[in-house]
């Protein structure tokens, strides 16, 4: 019997890998007997992804993989990347040594989820990473912003991204991070702006969903 963590990563993994498309339905009764665990349990968990917005629950219609249309991802993209790149300024000002230590870590445990092949992972860190450097901006409400946009893209790079979405051909962080050492805000707001762009470009949003999913067989790995 898996645990309601376990559940949650399956699950999330298989939205990120595209075995769950945008779209397709997550009925409560096909994951309780794929996962071996209550309807409450799978409940739990879905309520957890669509609180991520991972996941849209409906009265009456129940659970399915959330679809975000393809206005909403260009509008995502192109919020961030009006906003994130004018932080950058304000950010080398309050860089120190001890931040760039802790993005560091960051940049490490980013390189280990793409080495392990761990797209959901990835996807989360990279998203932590950017809200976490909106914040050094001393900008409350841009920086919430942003993280809440974070989340967003977040969903769409699920939805429609691949691999190349955040892997180092998007831009590896630890080139931001160098500049920001040097404290070439000019170069760091202009690598902003292009590794924003790259993920964008990235994406195919023309992505369709499979209603005839083999839950048990999918998550009998």
């Amino acid at each position: 019997m898996s645990s309601d963590v376990e559940i949650y990563q399956k699950i999330l993994s298989a939205i990120v890998e595209h075995q769950l498309p945008p779209g397709v339905r997550l009925p409560e009764d096909k994951l309780s007997e794929a996962f071996g665990v209550s309807r409450t349990g799978i409940r739990k968990v879905l309520q957890r992804l669509a609180l991520e917005r991972f996941v849209t629950i409906q009265t009456n219609k129940g659970a399915h993989v959330s679809k975000p249309s393809e206005k909403e991802a260009k509008e995502v993209f192109a919020s961030r990347i009006l906003l994130e790149p004018q932080l950058i300024q304000d950010v080398v000002l309050n860089w120190d040594e001890n931040l760039s230590t802790q993005f560091r870590e960051k940049v490490e445990q980013e390189r280990i989820a793409d080495r392990d092949k761990d797209l959901a992972r990835g996807i989360q860190l990279t998203a932590q990473f950017h809200y976490e450097l909106a914040k050094l901006a001393d900008n409350t409400v841009l920086a919430d912003f942003i993280e809440q946009l974070c989340y967003r893209s977040s969903l769409v790079v699920a939805a429609y991204g691949s691999k190349n979405s955040i892997s180092c051909e998007c831009g590896d962080h630890e080139e931001l991070l160098n500049l920001l050492d040097k404290g070439q805000a000019k170069e760091a707001k202009i690598w902003m702006t292009h590794h924003l762009e790259h993920i964008r470009n990235s994406l195919s949003l023309n992505a369709t969903s499979d209603t005839s999913i083999n839950f048990k067989t999918l998550f009998s790995k």
